[in-house]
């Protein structure tokens, strides 16, 4: 037998990719079942987007390698991006760099920035590839809690308390997936402020800022943010164009340069047509924005009385593509009850113990359905 690397040995296998078979087995049987688990967009991008990537393909070099970095009038759009919708000047030519969807900017950003031994933060509740990336460069997760009663931030006075000696790197995540707590400048210098007084490089993860919220922000925003700060930001949410693959990570030159270190040596750049269609979306209105959180708002209505007919409860002010729905006191494991309600209703959504230990007695409800499938899940209680 070839063995497998060690490394293999303190990760599992990405829970939506096992459960989705089961899921899949079951409809391959006849079960009539509604996925709310997956936080993959079913709208589609704005006309302009597919028409710009179409036309592209006649280019003279569409078909060729493409720049690591990406073409400059991409990192042009995703600066004006952010000096528009956030007021944070970025240099496009060394301040941004595109990614093939802010998931490999995890990655990149583990290697550019990790070695074996160093310690990470990572948030509980929170996004899984944060621990599974930690473990694969062999540094060590560190999780701080986060909860209802500090309403879902961080505990400053308690991460003061702990040896924070090794700590290289905390991941943050707002608005925060899972729970969909927004975040605020605030809290932002909070972290910032943390991150300068422990030499941590604060990395804040931001695809969900233009979903169901009225007051995007950003952690650049904060004064001297570049100096320990990356964001990284993704165009899957914000404009349906999940499958793609495009993101981004900004901040100051010497943390993109080592970012960009790694990232020519693991591919040879995003195919021309998708930049081509990723410069047209960056250009649209606020309007989209719009339009798209109107579809979106009528959706959670709709979540919000089935997390109701569940005997949840949930926060109503909570921003992003999903809904983190609090089970009863008397339902004893998420997990156990999102299996019997794919059994028994057809069913899926997320257990949150998938996010994390902090994640018990929760669930969470996709956005990506559509009225139609959520008014069928509801009848069938």
């Amino acid at each position: 037998m070839i063995q497998t690397a060690k490394r293999l040995d303190r990760v599992e296998e990405y829970y939506f990719s096992k459960k989705l078979r089961e899921v899949r087995q079951l409809i391959s049987e006849g079960k009539p079942i509604i996925n709310m688990g997956i936080g993959s967009p079913d709208l589609v991008p704005h006309p302009t987007v597919m028409e710009a990537m179409q036309q592209s393909l006649f280019d003279d070099k569409a078909h060729e390698y493409q720049s690591y970095q990406g073409l400059p009038e991409l990192r042009k759009g995703m600066a004006d991006f952010y000096q528009k919708q956030f007021g944070v000047p970025i240099d496009f030519n060394a301040e941004v760099l595109p990614l093939m969807g802010s998931k490999e900017g995890i990655m990149h950003i583990a290697l550019a920035f990790l070695n074996e031994g160093d310690e990470v933060l990572i948030p509980n509740p929170g996004y899984p590839t944060y621990a599974s990336v930690t473990e694969l460069v062999q540094a060590k997760a560190l999780y701080y809690d986060l909860s209802a009663a500090t309403n879902w931030e961080p505990d400053f006075e308690a991460l003061e308390q702990s040896d924070l000696t090794k700590v290289k790197l905390m991941w943050v995540s707002y608005p925060h997936m899972p729970t969909g707590k927004n975040g605020s400048l605030a809290l932002f210098e909070k972290l910032i402020a943390f991150g300068k007084k422990h030499h941590i490089l604060i990395v804040n993860d931001n695809p969900y800022s233009f979903v169901l919220n009225d007051n995007p922000i950003s952690i650049l925003q904060v004064e001297g943010a570049k100096d320990c700060a990356l964001e990284l930001n993704s165009l899957s949410k914000t404009y349906n164009m999940a499958g793609w693959r495009v993101g981004m990570v900004l901040g100051n030159s010497t943390l993109i340069e080592a970012v960009l270190k790694v990232k020519s040596n693991m591919d040879s750049g995003m195919f021309y047509g998708i930049q081509k269609g990723a410069i047209a979306a960056l250009k649209l209105e606020n309007e989209w924005f719009e339009q798209q959180n109107d579809i979106y708002t009528k959706r959670r209505n709709l979540i919000f009385q089935l997390a109701q007919k569940l005997g949840c409860t949930f926060d109503k002010s909570s921003v992003g593509l999903f809904v983190w729905a609090k089970l009863p006191a008397a339902i004893p494991s998420a997990e156990a009850f999102i299996d019997d309600l794919l059994l028994e209703k057809h069913l899926f959504v997320t257990p949150g113990t998938i996010f994390g230990s902090n994640g018990e007695g929760y669930i969470r409800f996709s956005l990506c359905v559509t009225e139609k499938k959520i008014l069928e899940a509801i009848s069938r209680f």
